[in-house]
């Protein structure tokens, strides 16, 4: 199936790019918009930026890159920063589950409102090719592993509520205004990208993801590991990570890709696991000392194994992930360093 889709793209269904294209990215001062941003660039597309700031960072910006400070919930703010654009790269959003849950009201808003006002302020300035930075937090806890893009949706969040709302709402818009939309459903983000600006790495606050907490641990901030009686080959949960790199790799290939009348949804990870314990050993490896952990219960929901299917990114797309957990937590640590 995967195949057919790949030749019918191949055959005429996908829209050539030229390297003057121009594309707003939004959310493009945060870590993973960011990174997009440097790799439009030197892919030799044109960028302009859309970006609140509320939690990205202006000095991320290359010079001379058309930025717009604004907010998603300002139409006045997206129809600026849309002008003279062919397509949308979306990443801006709130993205902590913890505080989805303490603040639903702000996920709703921010996430499923804003891209509401930005699909209508694209409509008004007739661009038509949109690539959404979705999640897998919108299938919840899975029944079968690994996870496929037909797998049942429940998210247990109001983030990964807004994630698949959205994801609802492209695939009514292409029903509906013919645009050209998908949505990649990502699994763990790690790793950091080198610029002549210095690092582009995560910076956030607080820090949720597990490699950066890893490596800044100590003796006096040990690493917590929820449980160590899963039914996995060392006891502990076992996660799927991409590197950021692979993760706008494949973003510049949807863009590439994109089909009218047509809403695509990818998953993008490794395809494979790795376990909490391989990830401390990664870590000690990298830093050349021990990490110092502490063992602790099980946390309430958590899935003891989570991997993604990833056959179709790369039957469609000619995607596949080239960087291991070792490359990731090495980019992640320079990136401390520098």
């Amino acid at each position: 199936m995967y195949e057919e889709m790949g030749r019918k793209l191949a055959a005429g269904g996908r829209q050539e790019l030229t390297t003057k294209l121009r594309v707003l990215v939004t959310g493009g001062a945060g870590y993973i918009g960011s990174i997009a941003v440097e790799m439009l660039r030197r892919a030799g597309f044109e960028i302009s930026i859309l970006d609140d700031c509320s939690t990205g960072h202006s000095e991320s910006i290359p010079s001379g890159t058309r930025f717009i400070k604004g907010s998603l919930l300002n139409p006045a703010d997206i129809a600026d920063s849309l002008a003279g654009c062919d397509a949308v790269m979306h990443f801006a959003g709130k993205s902590l589950v913890g505080e989805s849950v303490e603040k639903p009201e702000l996920y709703w808003s921010v996430n499923v409102t804003g891209t509401r006002n930005l699909l209508d302020q694209m409509r008004v300035a007739r661009i038509s090719k949109i690539v959404f930075s979705s999640s897998a937090a919108v299938y919840g806890e899975p029944n079968v592993i690994p996870i496929l893009e037909t797998s049942s949706t429940n998210p247990t969040n109001p983030y990964g509520a807004t994630k698949l709302a959205i994801d609802e709402m492209l695939s009514a818009e292409t029903q509906s205004h013919g645009i050209a939309a998908a949505s990649l459903r990502y699994f763990n983000v790690a790793g950091a990208l080198k610029t002549d600006r210095g690092w582009l790495a995560e910076r956030h606050s607080p820090e949720s993801h597990l490699i950066p907490n890893v490596l800044r641990s100590s003796t006096t901030n040990p690493i917590k590991v929820f449980g160590t009686d899963w039914p996995t080959v060392d006891g502990t949960c076992i996660r799927d990570y991409v590197h950021v790199v692979d993760l706008i790799d494949a973003h510049i290939k949807t863009l590439d890709s994109l089909v009218f009348d047509t809403h695509q949804i990818f998953n993008l990870g490794s395809g494979k696991g790795y376990s909490v314990r391989e990830v401390i050993q990664a870590v000690s490896f990298a830093r050349g000392s021990e990490v110092p952990t502490i063992d602790s219960s099980r946390r309430a929901g958590d899935p003891a194994v989570l991997i993604s299917d990833i056959s179709k990114a790369e039957s469609v797309l000619g995607w596949k992930p080239e960087r291991d957990l070792n490359v990731m937590v090495t980019d992640t640590l320079s990136s401390f360093e520098l």
